[in-house]
This record gives C-alpha cells, sequence and structure tokens, in this order.
C-alpha cells in the first residue's frame, strides 16, 4: 500500500518540497512506495519551485481514507490536517514546531520534532550519507525549503545546521544563495492574481488564546507596498473570512523580507488590543502599526499573542 506524505493546509514552500523529498527518500532509498501529497494550493513561491526544478506537483486531497499509511511532515498539529486524520496510519512525523499534542497512532512511530527553521534541514540529517544519492532537483527543493523558512537566515529561527544544509546544497548545484533567494522572494511577492480571501488564508494558522480565536496570517514580501496598498479592502475581507472559518479573528502580519520587519493590520478594537498587549506597542487611532524586527510567525508572533 502506497504511504501519503503531506504537510499541513495551505502549503508553503516546506509544504510543498519536503513531501516530495521525503516521498523520494522512501522510494529510492527505503525501498518503500511513497507519493507526495498537497492539502492545497501552493502558494508563489511553491509554485515556482516546482517550475524552476522540475518537479511535478504532487496531487491536492482534502480527505485521507481510514487505515491508509501516511508520514505527517512540518506539522503535528490536527487542525492543519485532514479530518479524521486519526483513523489513517501514522507512520511518522517529522517536523520542526512545538509539539501541540492530538494526534493518535496505532503503535508506535518515530516522531522527529527538531529546534530548528525547517523541516527539510531535518530531513538531510536523518538520510545521513543517502543524502549524496538526491538528484538535482530534489537538492533544489531542499534548497529552497530552507531558504524560505529562514527568509535567507534573516529570522531568528536559523540556525546553523540549516546553514550548513544550505552551504553543502548551493555547492551542489553551483548555486549563487543570494540571487536565488531574490528570484524566490520575488515570486512570493507576486500576489496580484489573488484575491483578498485567498491572501488572507494563503500562509495561515489557527491559533487560540484562551478562549479567542484566531487565524494568524503572514504574508512575506520584498514589495510589502504592493499588499497595503490593498488594506482597506483585506480590512473588511478579515470580517467575512473570520466568520467563514469559524474564528473570532484574522490576524494579519506583511512581513518586509529586505527590512526585517512586520506591519500589522488594525481594523478593530480587538487588533488594537492584540497588538498593544503583544508586541509591547501603542497603535493609536492607526490602522497599522510596524513591528520592527518580528518576522517569524513561529518564534516572535504567536509565542507572544496575548490579550
Amino acid at each position: 500500500m502506497t504511504t501519503l506524505v503531506f504537510g499541513h493546509k495551505s502549503p508553503d514552500t516546506d509544504s510543498t518540497g519536503s513531501p516530495l523529498i521525503w516521498a523520494w527518500y522512501l522510494n529510492e532509498v527505503m525501498g518503500e512506495t511513497a507519493s507526495a501529497r498537497l492539502l492545497g494550493e501552493p502558494n508563489t513561491e511553491a509554485a515556482f519551485v516546482l517550475e524552476r526544478w522540475n518537479l511535478d506537483k504532487p496531487e491536492i486531497i482534502s480527505e485521507v481514507a481510514p487505515g491508509t499509511p501516511v508520514v505527517i511532515v512540518d506539522t503535528n498539529n490536527p487542525a492543519e490536517l485532514p479530518e479524521g486524520i486519526n483513523a489513517t496510519d501514522i507512520q511518522a512525523i517529522i517536523d520542526h514546531h512545538k509539539l501541540v499534542g492530538g494526534l493518535e497512532t496505532k503503535g508506535p512511530i518515530d516522531i522527529t520534532i527538531r529546534p530548528v527553521a525547517c523541516t527539510a534541514t531535518i530531513m538531510h540529517d536523518l538520510m545521513g550519507a543517502d543524502a549524496a544519492k538526491m538528484p538535482e532537483a530534489i537538492k533544489g527543493a531542499m534548497l529552497s525549503c530552507i531558504l524560505s523558512d529562514t527568509l535567507e537566515f534573516r529570522s531568528p529561527t536559523t540556525t546553523q545546521a540549516d546553514r550548513d544544509v544550505v552551504a553543502a546544497l548551493a555547492g551542489d548545484l553551483g548555486i549563487d544563495v543570494g540571487d536565488y533567494a531574490a528570484e524566490m522572494f520575488a515570486a512570493k511577492s507576486d500576489v496580484s492574481r489573488f484575491s483578498d480571501a485567498e491572501l488572507l488564508r494563503m500562509d495561515s494558522k489557527e491559533y487560540a488564546v484562551g478562549e479567542t480565536k484566531f487565524r494568524v496570517s503572514v504574508l512575506e514580501t520584498t514589495s510589502p507596498d504592493t499588499v497595503l496598498d490593498r488594506k482597506a479592502s483585506l480590512m473588511e475581507s478579515m470580517k467575512a473570512v473570520a466568520e467563514e472559518d469559524g474564528v473570532d479573528q484574522v490576524l494579519l502580519f506583511v512581513v518586509d523580507i529586505l527590512n526585517e520587519e512586520s506591519t500589522m493590520l488594525i481594523p478593530n478594537a480587538l487588533t488594537r488590543q492584540v497588538a498593544e498587549k503583544s508586541f509591547a506597542t501603542v497603535c493609536g487611532d492607526a490602522d497599522t502599526v510596524v513591528l520592527p524586527g518580528v518576522v517569524s510567525r513561529k518564534k516572535q508572533i504567536i509565542p507572544n499573542l496575548a490579550m
């Protein structure tokens, strides 16, 4: 039976590339039958990576049949996985996020959760000497995942392990890291064809503070004005998306990759309260607030959310 490998909903580059990487490893090194899947349409950067390295886009699925063997990567949060995930046969989890709880397995499994910036970095280590067998396209996917999750080493989540793997892969591929990262970030910044609702869901995670449920959305870009020019319509759409998704509020952070800061939209009193209590800032009557140095949802935004 084929093992399905997938990451979280609203797949970014890591949740698009890591399933392909680990499915290759299971098939070509471990001699198993595995296939990568996506839980949604990949974002613009991930789509660029697939095209750049001539990788086929994995099939998009919304559900998994009970008993299907699966490997979960880049998340361990049931809310980010298909409904009924606990009825599948979870074989392994490879992740770099905090342990959430709620997943159930049919027996003991391999779980690897490490404090690095990217799931692909963990995979490189787990492969050991077999990492050298990766074809160019899989090495390219791995390099892309790490550069994306570290924001080319600007993110505070970056570790020396992430840097070392990037250096090795870039050397093998003959890639200039700065030039390639700039291409990736330019692709990520091209959001003109997406509706407001699509932007708000594109790179988002659900998170609760007490009894209040949030959809925490991050848009990483080298051209923040392109997004902020749509501020009024985005703030209006935040209401509809929150209602449709069953959360109390959407929080939107526009991450300026080059200047290493975020702009948080402040459409109402609740978001103003969250901004001031979470980030020690004063919003006044402004409908946005700039948060210097804040670029990581995992390490700087979600852990600090308060009301």
